[in-house]
């Protein structure tokens, strides 16, 4: 006997790539483990960010991704969808009429080189072309490992692979995470380490995201959250509003609640070219995790962040 508010289908919505619907399919796994009564359907929807194979800034930058998935749900074609916490833009704030309903257990957030010879990053040569187009990663090498080139990337990482196979670049940086969900893990040469390359804010989070009067579908998926994951999302979604990055910003870090129950943040912000990194680590002690966020933004804010972020074109 089943909860009688509970709904009996939920329609999921999310991006049509093989990473995104290989997320689905862990929700999904997870919805029917907690409530096996429910059945759901995914709605796939192509999006503009997934369309184009330029340059991010120029369609908007992140909502690229998020667009047309938050469209179907206000619509009405969906009622929850599935988003990476860091493809969420965080300079503006979610499409009215939604709200987060859970943050899934957090994925590993570290990077990986994928490297066909196997080197690690401290051996590969002078000239190797790493192909990414993550600015906060061609800052990061640029400042640790001058002597090797970025070469931009766009695309799945399915598609990097195939690029890179092709001899479009010598070596890539991925996502540990990625490269997981779409089985992909025999790649990786080395897994690098927060401290060689800081990740993204919001790397490695899936939300799940609802209308926000749609109460049955909120309590029923809300289950599956992870309350350490939601306050370093918190702490982090806050810190990256307070700074108003963008998708180009050359922004990094992440929150970490121990066991126990300490909160602490870690950022960083570059100037491209490396030669300019601020720094700011805190511990949130009785603060909540907005006020972390709010408080390691503005220790940058006072080391001229402003200033670089701004003078990057977006």
């Amino acid at each position: 006997m089943g909860d009688m508010s509970a709904p009996e289908l939920i329609r999921i919505v999310s991006r049509d790539s093989p990473m995104a619907l290989a997320q689905v399919e862990r929700v999904r796994a997870e919805l029917a483990a907690l409530h096996p009564g429910i059945r759901t359907h995914v709605v796939p929807v192509r999006t503009t960010g997934d369309k184009w194979m330029g340059d991010l800034s120029q369609v908007e930058g992140k909502g690229a991704f998020t667009k047309e998935v938050d469209a179907a749900l206000l619509a009405g074609e969906a009622d929850l969808a599935v988003h990476c916490v860091k493809d969420i833009p965080a300079d503006r704030p979610l499409p009215a009429g939604t709200t987060f309903a859970a943050f899934l257990k957090r994925d590993d957030i570290r990077d990986a080189l994928v490297h066909p010879g196997g080197l690690t990053l401290d051996e590969l040569p002078p000239g190797t072309r790493i192909g990414t187009s993550s600015v906060r990663r061609t800052a990061q090498l640029a400042a640790s490992h001058p002597h090797l080139d970025c070469v931009p990337m766009r695309g799945n990482a399915n598609r990097r692979l195939e690029k890179l196979a092709a001899g479009d670049a010598d070596a890539l940086l991925l996502a540990v995470s990625g490269l997981e969900r779409i089985g992909r893990l025999d790649v990786v040469a080395e897994i690098l380490s927060v401290d060689t390359m800081c990740p993204p804010i919001g790397a490695g989070i899936l939300a799940l995201q609802c209308r926000e009067g749609d109460t049955p579908v909120i309590d029923t998926v809300s289950g599956l959250g992870d309350p350490a994951t939601h306050r370093e999302a918190t702490a982090e979604r806050m810190f990256l509003h307070v700074l108003q990055g963008h998708c180009n910003s050359p922004i990094a870090g992440y929150a970490r609640a121990e066991r126990s129950g300490e909160l602490s943040l870690r950022a960083r912000v570059f100037t491209p070219d490396g030669k300019t990194v601020l720094n700011a680590h805190e511990w949130a002690g009785p603060l909540d995790p907005a006020t972390l966020g709010t408080s390691v933004a503005v220790a940058l804010l006072r080391q001229g962040a402003r200033e670089l972020i701004d003078s990057i074109a977006h």
